[in-house]
C-alpha cells in the first residue's frame, strides 16, 4: 500500500529518486520509501536535502511520511535535522471489508447518505472540511475533482446530509493488483459527532469493497477515529507520522 495509486490524479505526476516515490502536483509534494530504504548516514542525509531542496524550487511544501517500523531507526532524527516536523502520529488499522459490511449502524433521523461525483458536490465536501478543521481545506476539492476525472472507478465519495448540509464525508479508494482498499476522511461536524454518523460510513464503504471483491480495508486513524474502527473489529498494526517541511522552516537553503 505504499505505491502510488495506479492512475495519478489530473495535473499530479509520479516520479522515482533512488528508494523513494516522489508525488508532485498536489496541495504539497509528498514522498514515501519502502520499510528499509537500503541507505544510512550522509547518503541518506543527501536523498532528504534533495527531496527538501526539490520542493523548495518549487516553493512548495513537502510530506515525508514516515511508518515506526521503517529503517534505519534514525531516518526521523535526520528528518528534523533538515528541518522537517512531525504532524500528528496515526493507527494503521486492517480490517476484513465482509465483516465491516455486515455491520448496520443506524444514522440519526434526518440523515442520509449518498455516492457524490459532482464538483459542486467535492467542493461542499471541502468547506465541510474547513469547518471541522478550522482551516482552508480548499484544496480537498481539487484533489477529490482531479480522482474523480482521473480514474472514477478507483475513488467512491460519500456524503452525510442533514436538510441539505454535509455534515460528514467520507471516501473509499481501490487499489488494482491487491487485496485492499482504502478509507479517507471521514471528518464530522461537531453537533454531529457520537451519534453513529461515521460508523455509516465506514459500513457503506465497506459493503461497496466487498461487492467488489476486496478482501482487506485500510486506514490511517486519528486518535479520535482509532477507538471507534477497533470496536468494529479493525486491528492496529503500525503508525504512521507525516514529517512536513515548509518553506521558510528551519533547513530552508
Amino acid at each position: 500500500m505504499r505505491g502510488a495509486p495506479p492512475t495519478p490524479p489530473v495535473g499530479v505526476t509520479y516520479e522515482k529518486d533512488g528508494p523513494l516515490l516522489r508525488i508532485v502536483g498536489q496541495f504539497r509534494g509528498f514522498v514515501s520509501g519502502p520499510r528499509e530504504l537500503g541507505l544510512e548516514g550522509a547518503e541518506l542525509d543527501r536523498l532528504i536535502i534533495r527531496q527538501r531542496d526539490f520542493f523548495a524550487g518549487r516553493g512548495e511544501a513537502v510530506e515525508w511520511k514516515t511508518r515506526s517500523h521503517d529503517t534505519p531507526a534514525d531516518l526521523t532524527t535526520r528528518l528534523r535535522a533538515a528541518g522537517f516536523v512531525a504532524e500528528d502520529r496515526e493507527t494503521v488499522l486492517i480490517g476484513r471489508a465482509a465483516d465491516m459490511a455486515a455491520q448496520e449502524p443506524v444514522l440519526p433521523a434526518g440523515v442520509s447518505v449518498r455516492r457524490v461525483t459532482a464538483d459542486a458536490d467535492l467542493r461542499r465536501i471541502a468547506a465541510m472540511e474547513s469547518a471541522v478543521w478550522g482551516q482552508d481545506w480548499g484544496w480537498l476539492a481539487d484533489d477529490l475533482i482531479g480522482r474523480v476525472a482521473a480514474a472514477p472507478d478507483e475513488i467512491a465519495i460519500y456524503v452525510a446530509e442533514a436538510d441539505g448540509e454535509v455534515v460528514s464525508a467520507a471516501w473509499l479508494a481501490f487499489r488494482a493488483g491487491t487485496q485492499f482498499a482504502s478509507l479517507w476522511g471521514g471528518s464530522t461536524l461537531a453537533a454531529w459527532r457520537g451519534r453513529g454518523v461515521y460508523r455509516a460510513l465506514v459500513a457503506t464503504r465497506a459493503a461497496l469493497a466487498a461487492a467488489r471483491g476486496v478482501t482487506y480495508l485500510h486506514v490511517d486513524a486519528s486518535d479520535d477515529s482509532a477507538p471507534i474502527l477497533r470496536r468494529l473489529g479493525f486491528t492496529a498494526v503500525t503508525t504512521t507520522t507525516p514529517y512536513v517541511w515548509t518553506p521558510g522552516d528551519r533547513g530552508r537553503p
